[in-house]
């Protein structure tokens, strides 16, 4: 049976389908646990041309709840992918985590601070001092203490082009804040469905990054494995690939069944 924590809807723009559509594709597909970690709206609306919007909240949980009740068969869960900013940690505690009684949220750094602006992760050549800020951004949301996993920390794969010292540098640094927190990785599925990426090494994933999951194998972390899907068709998609690699390099799986809260598969 698959467990996959990390589930988008139509709501952030760039993923297809509601959460009843991911649930049907679900059951024919024995998955136990379905849990959503749609993008976060945020209060001030910021970059809404990826992720819902405000409004849009309330529609996103009632899809939620009403699809818990129509199929009690599955375990469904309520949750978000966050960006991590201090602005925000209210908001995330107190109404998502807290009045609104979300199951958990995730921490995604598909933008990190540098120089006063917010970087995308996903473009252009990331330099040494842009893949420190990336690293220094994601700790960050480690410490926060507010996500149950952090979502493809090995992000940075999509523009830091050549495994050197300072991208094993900066990925220690990550796993060494896993690993005080107690915060599992994730080892994302939705990396090994994009394109592959020529690099002085040969052909790539973006991520998961393969030299970043055999150093995780260094420390006493624990790794979840989703299937980050945008599609119904793909709510179990590479989930038995990123099994893979936590097999190769001997990496354990967290326990989330306490996200469960009682909750009946």
């Amino acid at each position: 049976m698959y467990k996959n924590y990390h589930t988008h809807t139509y709501r952030c723009k760039h993923a297809q389908g509601d959460v009843n559509d991911y649930a049907k594709v679900a059951i024919d597909n024995k998955v136990a646990v379905l849990g959503f970690s749609d993008h976060t709206p945020l209060p001030d609306n910021r970059w809404t041309d990826v992720r819902m919007e405000l409004q849009e909240l309330g529609g996103y949980i009632s899809a939620i709840e009403s699809t818990q009740i129509d199929f009690p068969q599955l375990t469904i869960l309520k949750g978000m992918e966050c960006e991590f900013a201090d602005e925000y940690a209210g908001f995330y505690k107190d109404e998502l985590l807290g009045r609104l009684k979300f199951d958990y949220i995730i921490a995604g750094a598909h933008y990190y601070p540098l120089n006063g602006d917010w970087v995308s992760s996903y473009n252009g050549s990331m330099e040494k001092y842009q893949l420190k800020a990336y690293a220094e951004y994601v700790v960050r949301a480690i410490n926060s203490g507010l996500f149950a996993f952090i979502a493809h920390p090995d992000l940075f794969g999509s523009a830091y082009e050549q495994w050197d010292r300072n991208a094993a540098s900066c990925s220690r640094y990550i796993l060494e804040a896993a690993q005080d927190m107690k915060v599992p990785l994730e080892i994302n599925g939705y990396g090994l469905r994009k394109p592959k990426r020529t690099t002085p090494e040969g052909m790539r994933s973006m991520y998961p990054w393969m030299q970043f999951w055999e150093l995780a194998a260094e420390y006493d972390i624990r790794v979840v494995m989703n299937s980050d899907a945008h599609k119904p068709s793909d709510v179990t998609a590479n989930i038995d690939e990123a099994c893979s690699i936590a097999r190769r390099y001997g990496l354990k799986a967290a326990d989330l069944s306490y996200l469960e809260k009682g909750r009946k598969a």
